[in-house]
């Protein structure tokens, strides 16, 4: 998902999607275990986006105490 795509999204939605994330990353790091995993790329353009995410979060919340 694009950064641009991520900064349209409520706090709350950014944090479901953060959820679905780490679960698919688990899923993955448990293929990758196993010997089964197709697509270990995967594994990074995951971590990232839940980077993008994190940051986003950050920097709404710095804004809202920032005003306060």
């Amino acid at each position: 998902m694009k950064i641009k795509e991520l900064r349209e999204m409520t706090v709350e939605e950014l944090g479901a999607r953060r959820r679905e994330l780490r679960q698919e990353m688990l899923n993955l790091r448990v293929q990758q275990q196993l010997g089964q995993l197709e697509n270990p790329a995967r594994l990074h353009q995951l971590r990232r986006e839940v980077a993008r995410i994190e940051t986003i979060v950050t920097e709404r919340s710095r804004a809202v105490a920032k005003a306060a």
